[in-house]
């Protein structure tokens, strides 16, 4: 589709945008008349999610590499979606997180600066909060991470506003809750390795492909012992970067935003919901808790919902767990190009 890309579209950076959200976000840009230039290195993303924008191969830790597709493109804004978020690799690895994370999104900072690209959409997470002391979980909800990875987004949240503050960046921090689902259309969808996320494992057990998945943890403080999540569809996601992006265009004020439901659905739900959907046995096994995973987040989002005006089209959970079901039937058994 790149070969229909028109010169005269505004041109966004995309960092990450190979990978599962960083796809949906550049296929949604792409609709809307945005011409997306993606920078990835494939250490987890995957050449073939590139469909909506042209590609350059690079690690956003890579100054000169970074600054040359600052000028060969005219990039006029940045979507930073590139990090690892892997909950529980971050606690025993804490140091390919501080590396990757803040280290290298300092030197984009850098890079912007000295090419003159005030505006950057962050993709942040929930994490950020740690253990809720109130639910729904709103933008102003003290933030104390409980594990390195929440750690490492909140340092860049620190970061952008120490920037802000000298006018140097302009940014809309996106705080997601749980990502899900797969593009409607069936055209891309998630698929990690190692995969963590738990609707992806649930349906790899529908298949056939893993004999059971783990529930984490069965004796927390919830309504049957396991962790409760807010899922939001991953096309609702990617559109509300896009309404960040234009607002921030449009010279609002540097902002922040939770992006979730407002529902928190368990582990037992998204098992019980797969049953009904696909209908076939989840076989499931308790396992420990894993450090780091609070019990409970849900999110608020009249904020996003209000100064956005960020509508949700796909995000309940059968509309999930069918559009990812869908993507896992059609795509999930083809060669992957790297």
């Amino acid at each position: 589709m790149c070969e229909t890309l028109t010169i005269d579209r505004p041109r966004i950076l995309v960092t990450g945008g190979a990978g599962y959200i960083g796809s949906h976000c550049c296929k949604e840009l792409y609709k809307k008349g945005y011409h997306p230039i993606v920078v990835d290195n494939l250490i987890t993303g995957y050449k073939t999610n590139i469909k909506w924008g042209e590609f350059f191969y690079s690690d956003i830790g890579d100054y000169n590499s970074i600054d040359r597709c600052f000028k060969k493109h005219k990039i006029e804004a940045v979507i930073h979606f590139a990090a690892f978020a892997y909950v529980g690799e971050s606690m025993v690895d804490p140091v390919k997180y501080y590396e990757n994370n803040v280290m290298k999104t300092i030197n984009l900072l850098s890079c912007m600066i000295n090419n003159n690209v005030k505006n950057i959409v962050f993709s942040s997470t929930c994490a950020t909060y740690g253990n809720p002391v109130s639910l729904p979980i709103d933008e102003d909800h003290p933030q104390c991470p409980i594990n390195t990875y929440g750690r490492t987004k909140l340092f860049i949240e620190h970061i952008l506003k120490d920037y802000d503050a000298t006018n140097q960046i302009n940014y809309m921090i996106l705080r997601y809750f749980n990502a899900a689902g797969a593009d409607p259309d069936g055209e891309i969808g998630e698929n990690h390795d190692p995969e963590t996320h738990l609707i992806p494992l649930v349906l790899d057990v529908a298949r056939g492909k893993r004999k059971t998945v783990k529930i984490y943890g069965d004796d927390y403080d919830t309504k049957d012992g396991s962790c409760i999540r807010d899922y939001i569809h991953v096309t609702d996601l990617a559109n509300a970067h896009i309404n960040a992006l234009e607002l921030m265009i449009n010279g609002h004020e540097s902002d922040f935003f939770n992006l979730g439901t407002g529902v928190g659905y368990s582990v037992r739900d998204i098992i019980r919901e797969t049953e009904r959907i696909t209908g076939r046995i989840i076989n499931h096994e308790i396992a420990p808790r894993r450090a780091g995973d609070p019990p409970l987040l849900i999110a608020s989002n009249k904020k996003a919902v209000k100064k956005l005006n960020w509508k949700m089209m796909h995000s309940n959970l059968e509309d999930i767990i069918r559009s990812a079901w869908r993507f896992y039937n059609r795509f999930q058994y083809q060669p992957i190009e790297v």
